[in-house]
């Protein structure tokens, strides 16, 4: 690696050699994981570059090629398992720069990856009057291509499922990192060859994506001192298919009372909460179905409400939020990433709860899958000990619930621990000398390795006091 060379072949563009900035730009949120905190805290790149042009990617792609520098590709690093870390220091690609709207389209917008989810939505529903369909709680910070490297689902995963189930992504262009890097067009199947890939076996420098009726939201919190009704409510009212909803959320209690700080005035520590979002034409039948549960109480729309402390967007309590807000309160929270699959989601749910609360306590997001509805836990976790992080998260596949591990770094362990055979193909075509954010997938580095442990990067920086 000759990174002098290389910073010199790039000092005509956006270069940030700046050692705090850099540091800055090195970081995503993995300090969620106390895991990953531990094994990931002094990891750093050497410098930064911003293009503003997809040639300018290509120059950075070529130049970094070239000198044999590590390149980590960055949107806003609003991730949360190191994905955006140069495990191996090198070039940070900080993509702030590619930000264009470029077209709005019926059905469609055609966007650049630097641009904000909170802008890109803003463009499309001014031009067009049509929205995004699903985005991610950090809406107002995460970029649209953050989102397709790093992302699964989010607000809107309720109605339309994953990023990755078809048509929730409808083209990708990348750009290769080899001696001349090509530029190359994805669709269909070969979507997922680059989708949630963390940017280790190409570079996207443009996204089409598909996009839904904008409505003005009516955002709802229901409490309930039952948390399994809780549960089976929203389980129901997201298959009553003529109430249309953007979002479901479920949080066992006490986190509404220990941990949503202006929601407490208004719930116990015995209630459970449930987070909405219902489109305005919705409203009469989502109260006629809300009054047929007894047990449930409607504290707060944001159309009409009387609390002397607004709370924000309801989103902003979900997805990975929540997570969020707990560690602000209690350092020692983490979470879990947890499938209760369908069809016996809910029973799963019950079984799991009854093994580990209050040491796990339920987040839900309510999600489709491939037309059915289930639930993803974003479970919070009162964390004592790697050892014990593990026991549980062995404990919830015994018992059939699939944990999308999130104190892991690489795509095989935090995914469905297996090798995705397009992603590895892809990279060894696109990424021949494995350049791009390495250390990331494990299939790159070695064909097996032990699951029953983290997975060790053998070309991870030393920690600085190593060298003492």
């Amino acid at each position: 690696m000759t990174l002098e060379a290389a910073k010199a072949a790039l000092r005509h563009l956006d270069l940030d050699e700046n050692p705090v900035t850099v540091k800055a730009k090195s970081r995503d949120f993995f300090w969620y994981s106390p895991v990953l905190k531990e094994r990931l805290d002094h990891v750093v790149g050497d410098f930064a570059v911003a293009p503003r042009s997809e040639a300018e990617v290509i120059e950075v792609l070529k130049a970094c090629f070239a000198h044999d520098v590590p390149v980590t590709v960055r949107g806003a690093g609003t991730g949360n398992y190191g994905q955006a870390m140069p495990l191996r220091g090198g070039c940070i690609l900080h993509m702030k720069h590619l930000d264009k709207v470029k077209e709005v389209h019926p059905g469609r917008v055609i966007v650049e990856p630097g641009c904000l989810l909170k802008d890109l939505d803003a463009v499309c529903i001014r031009d067009s009057g049509q929205e995004i369909r699903m985005f991610s709680s950090t809406f107002a910070t995460a970029t649209i291509g953050g989102f397709i490297s790093g992302g699964s689902g989010g607000v809107g995963s309720v109605r339309w499922g994953s990023l990755r189930d078809l048509g929730n992504i409808i083209r990708l262009r990348v750009v290769t990192m080899e001696v001349e890097p090509r530029v190359l067009e994805f669709r269909g199947e070969e979507l997922a060859r680059v989708s949630h890939a963390y940017g280790t076996n190409g570079i996207i420098t443009e996204l089409e994506m598909p996009l839904a009726p904008a409505y003005p939201w009516v955002e709802i919190f229901v409490a309930g001192a039952d948390f399994m009704e809780t549960v089976r409510f929203t389980d129901d009212l997201a298959n009553e298919d003529g109430i249309l909803i953007k979002l479901a959320s479920v949080f066992e209690a006490p986190t509404a009372h220990s941990y949503f700080q202006r929601v407490r005035p208004h719930v116990t520590d015995a209630d459970s909460l449930v987070g909405l979002m219902v489109a305005p034409h919705a409203m009469d039948a989502f109260l006629t179905f809300l009054a047929r549960r007894p047990g449930l109480r409607l504290i707060y729309r944001s159309d009409a409400h009387d609390w002397a402390r607004d709370p924000g967007p309801v989103y902003e309590y979900g997805w990975n939020h929540t997570t969020l807000r707990a560690l602000k309160v209690d350092p020692s929270i983490t979470y879990l990433q947890v499938s209760f699959d369908f069809p016996d989601h809910v029973e799963k749910i019950r079984a799991i709860r009854e093994r580990f609360s209050p040491e796990v306590l339920h987040h839900l997001e309510v999600m489709r899958a491939h037309g059915k509805v289930q639930m993803a836990g974003l479970s919070l976790v009162k964390f004592t000990s790697e050892e014990r992080l593990d026991e549980i998260i062995r404990e919830h596949e015994a018992m059939g619930c699939p944990v999308w591990n999130p104190h892991r770094y690489t795509l095989e362990e935090g995914g469905r621990q297996s090798v995705d055979a397009r992603q590895l193909a892809f990279k060894k075509e696109a990424d021949p000398k494995g350049l791009l954010n390495p250390g990331k997938m494990i299939s790159w580095e070695q064909e097996t390795w032990d699951r029953t442990r983290i997975w060790a990067y053998p070309g991870l920086q030393k920690r600085p006091e190593a060298d003492a």
